[in-house]
């Protein structure tokens, strides 16, 4: 009877103290796509998120709380977001950095909403903050941000005869695409076809056949890197070669080793390098020495994520995140793509693209901001 006792007790003890931890525990989540086509881009989300994390953790964590990282892949598909969603609801995390894909971030966050878990997204489509939730923010601008600096460039820089606009039918890439033709027309540029490919589509001569017959000088493309780093191939194998320019889903190291040397001038619009700003140096460098390229945009707007939740947690406790979000927009927050405050919406105040020229290696250059 004792021994029985004593093992009870033993046991309640293990308990209490697995308890204990578990509430001694931040949890967050990082949510993007980390299988599938544009895997580049989650791939940074979880470099930058883990590279906070890892220095918070250093300096004692959030409060006393050590943060604890789940890892959910969406694949960029709309579906198994939703399903990545139940889970993170099912775990218990409160807390979620990403989505990347806007196809994705939308229903995901539906589900969210309901639950009050609050998101940090990276995702650009505008109409993701514009249904009224209020746990939902972003560390990155918006697509009618970024699609008018590429208006503005096209109209002002290029003053190309002959536009085409080609979208990838999704979310993002129709929605980028759209404003930018818009503004174009506005601008009084002649915007001769609109086409949209399918996603994973992988010939497109008869597409191309079509820009040529139209005389097309320049194409604007919104979607993700793999489709048109093969419109890129393809027309140059043909004699084409008009000028592209696409949003920051172009902006990799893959769209150069899918399109061989026809990505030589690709126009992309991104956020500025936050790894050559004085302050991220070191960070920088630590990446560096982990085999991480630090120049992709999406580690410093993840890494920014988890600053602005470990500062907001800091003030108002992590138990509440009606609170932790009221204590988002109440102050500006300093981080490592700068000092950022959110509007109402959960929009940042004062986002800036600039234009960016790509090369065969993989890099861009700056060109306009």
């Amino acid at each position: 009877m004792k021994l029985i006792k004593n093992l009870f007790i033993t046991l309640l003890l293990a308990a209490m103290s697995l308890s204990s931890q578990a509430n001694n525990v931040l949890k967050i989540g990082i949510a993007g796509p980390f299988s599938g086509p544009v895997s580049p881009y989650g791939q940074m989300q979880l470099q930058g998120a883990y590279a906070a994390i890892e220095m918070l953790n250093k300096e004692g964590g959030v409060n006393g709380h050590l943060i604890e990282v789940i890892e959910y892949d969406d694949a960029c598909e709309p579906k198994q977001a939703v399903s990545v969603a139940h889970r993170v609801i099912k775990d218990g995390v409160k807390y979620v950095v990403g989505h990347l894909c806007s196809s994705s971030t939308q229903p995901a966050t539906d589900v969210y909403q309901d639950e009050d878990v609050l998101v940090i997204t990276g995702s650009t489509n505008p109409g993701i903050t514009r249904r009224g939730y209020q746990n939902v923010f972003r560390t990155i601008g918006l697509d009618s941000e970024q699609g008018k600096t590429a208006a503005d460039y096209i109209s002002k820089i290029v003053k190309p005869q002959r536009v085409a606009i080609i979208h990838d039918k999704l979310q993002y890439g129709k929605g980028v695409a759209s404003i930018v033709r818009a503004q174009l027309l506005t601008n009084g540029i002649n915007v001769v076809s609109t086409d949209g490919v399918n996603h994973g589509e992988k010939d497109f001569f008869a597409l191309i056949g079509k820009l040529k017959r139209h005389n097309i000088d320049f194409v604007y493309y919104g979607g993700y890197h793999p489709e048109l780093a093969l419109i890129m191939r393809q027309a140059k194998d043909v004699g084409f070669n008009p000028v592209y320019m696409g949003p920051e889903g172009l902006g990799n190291k893959d769209i150069a080793y899918l399109a061989g040397d026809a990505v030589e001038g690709l126009l992309v619009t991104l956020p500025e390098r936050y790894d050559l700003i004085k302050k991220n140096l070191t960070i920088a460098e630590s990446l560096k020495n982990k085999g991480i390229d630090p120049k992709g945009p999406f580690i410093w707007t993840s890494y920014a994520a988890v600053q602005a939740f470990a500062d907001a947690v800091s003030r108002v406790g992590m138990k509440n995140t009606q609170k932790v979000a009221a204590a988002l927009r109440s102050k500006i927050i300093d981080t490592v793509i700068g000092p950022v405050s959110w509007d109402d919406k959960g929009d940042l105040n004062g986002f800036d693209f600039g234009v960016y020229q790509w090369h065969a290696d993989g890099t861009g250059t700056l060109i306009s901001k």
